[in-house]
């Protein structure tokens, strides 16, 4: 099997079922996004102790690039220090954008999936939309 078709099909499971989904319960931060050109909304829910991610839930009204962009993110933000899960955020949004070979997602292979969607550009925005909620959820403080 080829790669694009290996990651077509990882994108195809996390947008048929997608971890994480729902709300989240004890949350400490919380945010909303949108993305007008197409309508997808997200939700992201954060617990954060001691400045580590414990865990990260979404809800969505959103395409399958969406959703399975968002139920990646929960799996990868987890676990990390507010400051690491910005880096990775902006790291992840390198590679939906340009393909960045030089972005180092070493040991994150579940991202690697979103590195062809730089290929086409009005996806860019429904990729990184998940990560883009999450950082603004940390940055909003806590609930």
């Amino acid at each position: 099997m080829k790669s694009d078709e290996l990651y077509q099909e990882v994108l195809l499971q996390h947008s048929r079922h997608p971890r994480n989904h729902g709300a989240l319960e004890h949350a400490t931060h919380r945010a909303e996004g949108n993305n007008a050109l197409c309508g997808d909304e997200v939700t992201v829910e954060v617990i954060v102790t001691d400045g580590m991610v414990e865990s990260v839930h979404f809800q969505a009204s959103a395409c399958a690039i969406c959703t399975a962009s968002a139920s990646i993110m929960t799996c990868e933000a987890v676990k990390l220090s507010e400051p690491d899960v910005m880096g990775l955020a902006q790291t992840f949004r390198k590679l939906a954008t340009d393909g960045a070979a030089d972005c180092s997602i070493e040991g994150r292979p579940a991202l690697d999936v979103m590195g062809t969607i730089h290929r086409f550009p009005q996806r860019v925005k429904c990729a990184t939309l998940p990560w883009e909620t999450l950082t603004a959820a940390l940055r909003s403080g806590r609930l």
